[in-house]
């Protein structure tokens, strides 16, 4: 395909895209496009003819986009958010402010670093705009290659991962197998892994670096959990699930820590690993963070190496 031809490609096409792409529907795309239906017709006709690729199969309701259509239209999506990503921070720095940045972040002792970071950072920038999305490492990367996130802190879940994204280690992150104050193996001194694969357990999802743990932990002795299992993401389910039944959890230490403290957790003191995999910064290879996320990262960076300091 010459470049000529997709050279042609507008932003007002990617806009028609976009649209049709949600409504499935000509006519109201072109009453959203402020264009009569045969024009727009005429627009997607265009589209295709510069790609060489009819895109959408004509229904006798409506548009249903082809794989090279489903692929086009996340192109489109994608050039469209960064538009206005774009035209929300010029005018923002027109203004005399400091632009907008999203972070995605990982919980447990990421969050606590995460915390001091952008306290600081917002004493260094009053005017910027944070926005901090907290998921799982492998929801995050999805966004970050999607770039609806501009930084991240987490971790890789897959080796294949370091091709496409640039990862720099900012700490470890200890663990403590914990449950309710109530639980019968509270006070109990090192209770062996039979006795803890007997308890119901909750766990964090199978794609997360957390879960890993876990199961490595019963399955390199050749262990299974025999008991009821509880998946999810969220600790604040996790921690009203163990303060109301007998359930065990391996949560990051920082993390549970405070819970531990004002009576809410306690600690199960197994002898089970208790650190996983370091957690870090991680951006798109080959795109420089932009100005706003340079701050954080250096801020972020400093408060690390200050931690590892003390510690």
């Amino acid at each position: 395909m010459a470049a000529a031809q997709l050279s042609r490609l507008r932003f007002r096409h990617l806009q028609f895209l976009d649209i049709l792409g949600r409504t499935r529907n000509l006519r109201l795309t072109a009453e959203q496009m402020h264009i009569t239906q045969p024009a727009a017709t005429k627009v997607l006709m265009d589209i295709e003819e510069m790609l060489a690729s009819r895109l959408f199969d004509r229904l006798p309701r409506g548009m249903r986009p082809n794989e090279l259509g489903l692929f086009t239209l996340r192109y489109a999506q994608a050039a469209l958010d960064s538009h206005r990503k774009f035209v929300d921070e010029f005018s923002t720095l027109k203004q005399g402010g400091h632009g907008h940045l999203t972070i995605g972040a990982i919980s447990g002792s990421a969050a606590h670093l995460l915390i001091a970071a952008v306290a600081e950072l917002q004493r260094l920038r009053p005017l910027l705009v944070v926005k901090v999305l907290e998921q799982s490492s492998d929801q995050l990367i999805l966004w970050l290659a999607e770039r609806k996130i501009d930084v991240m802190v987490g971790r890789f879940t897959d080796a294949s991962q370091r091709d496409q994204f640039q990862y720099e280690e900012l700490a470890g992150e200890g663990l403590q197998i914990t449950a309710g104050v109530h639980h019968p193996l509270r006070g109990v001194q090192a209770p062996g892994l039979l006795e803890l694969s007997r308890w119901p357990w909750i766990l964090y999802p199978p794609s997360t670096a957390l879960r890993k743990v876990s199961e490595d932990i019963f399955s390199s002795t050749g262990l299974s959990l025999t008991s009821g299992i509880v998946e999810t993401p969220s600790f604040l389910f996790a921690l009203e699930l163990m303060q109301s039944t007998d359930m065990l959890s391996l949560q990051p230490a920082a993390l549970v820590e405070k819970y531990v403290r004002r009576g809410l957790l306690t600690r199960i003191a197994a002898d089970v690993p208790d650190r996983m995999p370091g957690y870090g910064l991680i951006t798109l290879q080959g795109e420089p963070p932009g100005t706003a996320a340079q701050a954080f990262m250096e801020v972020i960076r400093n408060l690390a190496g200050q931690a590892t300091a003390i510690a």
